[in-house]
């Protein structure tokens, strides 16, 4: 094995230049396939990991008070399938003013509860300590991080109530709750709804819970329960941003892994063919058959191993920043994103390695099938008669002797133009899809921008404690920001944090009015909400409370109600945010004012001088220029297009070896073509055109691939819908671009060595004839 092994390290200092490529291939797949493992773990497993050190119920279920007891509810935890329950807690909905504790105004989901711990739903406090006399409350604090000391003691004073003192903060991994106080405390505030905590023995399908929660509720009065939420919408929610990005990062990785194999397969063929004669030399001193199919896998696992292991690292090192982008706003209790599980990474150090390994395994068998004799006595060039019927066919035809040579080359080593080709048509494939996901991402961002026009952002609070109130109205800062030049429309917007019936969650409610024309482009389906108890909201929105267009809900606000009906999908939008209109507002909450005016200024007007302009009007008010740029946008885009950039790399340097390979096996037909007359440019011609071909081939077959891979990107990203006019990106010259691009990849990994071939002398390539 000595021997073998110094064969081997030989064999790859000889070709440094293979070594380089396969190195290269290796660690962009190996840092590819990671992060998209990474992302589809993280999309789960934390998640689970910490609902389960928290109990967390399998569903929160809220009953009418008035339809059914205590006792019947406690009865419920006896039923089959249930394996543990907690409850009935009192929860009622108290009214909160605006930016208590940071938060938007709006309302407080409270249940009554003595105690954190329990058989389901184990709260984990934060800080201070549990609300176990009147007058005290424990606030939900789900963000990471530490809420702070400094915000306990803040005071809450419930309309027509007690005043309540926030004494700790705590987290609930099911999201039970936006508070806690005392079973007593809650009493004083007249409780309508009881909650009840479930898990169920069968839990896996929202069908299986969903027949728990029947079996659970057998007996209790009709219409009794007004709500449940089950653990898989939370799931799903923590999961919707990371699963937005794995679409594209898994094709990516895809392409990567199929890259590498094609391409380390041809250069290791490459590699047997060309080293016939090494072959041959190794047989002769005593190698077995075995031994040299050693030698060529030696030869091949050290750039693999060393690509991978650097692949590794580097995938480790961009997880953090990745996941960082994916999960950010996720809203689910304490669970610990991290970073790569060192499984995945264990799993990539082995598995790559195999995979290049199992390339190797085919083109390496064919040098144990060769003979000593055969493999000395094998010339560089291919068999007779191989390519010779094709080549004599073109040169029968007008084409310029250099054209017709080069389109024959290909046809004497069908085998290696295969795998060549594929390497093109995934290049030409890769292009075509970060090219397709660049120009529907781009009008994604452009979306309320189609006129050209700057948009300026108007607030009434400004940053800091010292904050100056408007002089003006409400009414009359829309009418001023109308009357000042340049603007072509305005559009108010209120912020209030209402409660949805049956949700255990509040949802983030936006109210407009004004201008209409930001919904022009932003509706996927159905339409703009027009009149009061008319709402629309994104897909994740819609998705995990099973809502559709045409399905009607229930909002509530300081004690009102209003049944609101959905009228639209948009084009993507917050998980717990929808739209309404004005007139719902003052159905809820007639006091409440704007809070901020977008204006959408004429194409050309000054944005910088309407800003100023805004400033002169009232000191309380606060202009902004609004910035197109987002952030989701720019890191698709940006991942796009480096891998991209690496993948046409690797495929060009698909085609160098190709061609290197084919230039060192016609050295001697390269010479005597140049002692006919064959000129260096002819040379260049020749061997260039004799890719450019199949590059023109790669690129017919990739374009309709290319396009398939971004209509099935596009059409599942979970957090935003797109419309078709926004998937129907390709037009004849973005068409024609991508069939060029499969010949400026050949053409870019054939010129250095056709420019070489070209510089050889005649008496350098004759002398050993």
């Amino acid at each position: 094995m000595s021997a073998v092994w110094r064969a081997s390290r030989g064999a790859v200092k000889r070709r440094r230049l293979q070594t380089f490529v396969i190195g290269l291939v290796v660690l962009c797949s190996t840092t590819t396939v990671l992060l998209a493992l990474a992302l589809l773990t993280a999309a789960s497993s934390p998640f689970d990991k910490a609902y389960a050190e928290q109990r967390g119920a399998h569903t929160v279920a809220a009953f009418d008070t008035a339809k059914v007891s205590q006792e019947q509810l406690a009865r419920t935890v006896r039923q089959p399938g249930v394996e543990a329950a907690a409850g009935p807690f009192g929860q009622a909905v108290v009214d909160i003013p605006k930016d208590w504790l940071w938060m938007a105004g709006g309302t407080l989901t409270v249940v009554g509860r003595a105690d954190p711990a329990g058989p389901v739903d184990r709260i984990e406090l934060l800080e201070g300590h549990w609300a176990a006399a009147p007058g005290e409350i424990v606030v939900n604090w789900s963000v990471q991080g530490s809420p702070g000391t400094e915000l306990l003691g803040a005071k809450l004073k419930t309309p027509g109530g007690p005043t309540l003192t926030v004494v700790g903060f705590a987290t609930s991994m099911s999201q039970s709750a936006s508070a806690w106080v005392s079973p007593e405390q809650m009493a004083a505030l007249h409780p309508a709804s009881a909650q009840m905590l479930y898990r169920f023995t069968d839990s896996s399908t929202e069908a299986q819970l969903n027949a728990g929660l029947a079996r659970a509720t057998t007996g209790l009065p009709e219409d009794s329960l007004t709500g449940a939420q089950t653990y898989l919408t939370l799931k799903q929610a923590f999961s919707a941003l990371a699963d937005s990005y794995l679409p594209f990062m898994t094709l990516f990785g895809v392409l990567g892994l199929l890259v590498s194999t094609l391409i380390v397969g041809n250069v290791v063929s490459g590699a047997v063919v060309s080293g016939y004669r090494h072959i041959g030399v190794l047989k002769a001193l005593g190698f077995t058959p075995n031994q040299v199919v050693a030698v060529y896998l030696n030869m091949l696992s050290v750039p693999s191993v060393v690509g991978c292991v650097l692949g590794t690292l580097a995938g480790n090192a961009l997880a953090g920043p990745i996941l960082k982008v994916a999960f950010t706003g996720i809203d689910v209790g304490r669970a610990s994103i991290g970073g790569i599980s060192p499984w995945l990474s264990v799993a990539c150090l082995v598995g790559m390695p195999v995979l290049v390994l199992l390339a190797a395994l085919v083109p390496a068998l064919r040098a144990h099938r060769l003979s000593a004799a055969q493999a000395i006595s094998a010339g560089g060039a291919p068999r007779t008669g191989r390519g010779l019927r094709v080549q004599r066919m073109l040169g029968a035809t007008r084409l310029p002797r250099p054209v017709s040579l080069g389109l024959g080359q290909p046809f004497a080593r069908p085998g290696r133009t295969l795998l060549t080709l594929a390497a093109i048509v995934l290049g030409v494939t890769t292009v075509c899809l970060s090219t397709g996901l660049t120009s529907t991402l781009l009008a994604y961002g452009n979306v309320g921008r189609e006129d050209g026009g700057a948009r300026i952002r108007v607030t009434t609070e400004g940053p800091g404690k010292d904050r100056t109130p408007p002089r003006l109205g409400d009414v009359q800062i829309e009418e001023q920001l109308r009357s000042l030049p340049g603007a072509r429309g305005v559009r108010a917007r209120a912020l209030s944090q209402a409660n949805m019936t049956g949700q255990t969650q509040p949802v983030f409610a936006d109210f407009y009015r004004g201008d209409a024309s930001s919904y022009d482009h932003s509706i996927v389906e159905g339409r703009a909400p027009a009149a009061a108890g008319e709402i629309v909201a994104g897909p994740a929105f819609l998705t995990q409370r099973g809502l559709q267009i045409g399905d009607r809900i229930t909002l509530e606000l300081n004690g009102r109600k209003v049944t609101a009906t959905v009228v639209g999908r948009l084009v993507e939008g917050n998980a717990r945010a929808l739209d309404a209109t004005w007139d719902t507002l003052v159905r809820l909450s007639p006091a409440t004012r704007a809070i901020e005016y977008t204006v959408r200024l004429a194409p050309g007007a000054d944005a910088a001088a309407y800003a100023e302009a805004v400033a002169a009007l009232d000191p309380g008010l606060h202009a902004s220029v609004m910035d197109s740029a987002n952030a989701g946008t720019a890191t698709v885009i940006a991942f796009s297009t480096v891998f991209t950039v690496l993948l046409t790399i690797v495929a060009a340097l698909g085609v160098f070896n190709t061609v290197l390979l084919n230039t060192r096996e016609r050295r001697r037909d390269l010479g005597m073509l140049k002692s006919i007359g064959m000129t260096p440019r002819q040379v260049v011609v020749m061997t260039v055109t004799s890719v450019a071909g199949l590059g023109a081939i790669g690129g017919l077959l990739g374009i309709p691939l290319g396009i398939v891979a971004h209509r099935l990107v596009v059409d599942h990203v979970g957090v935003v819908d797109f419309p078709e006019r926004m998937k129907d990106v390709w037009h004849a010259p973005q068409l024609a671009a991508m069939l060029l691009a499969g010949v400026a990849i050949a053409v870019l990994g054939a010129l250095i060595p056709a420019r070489s071939a070209a510089r050889m002398t005649i008496a350098s390539v004759l002398h050993t004839e």
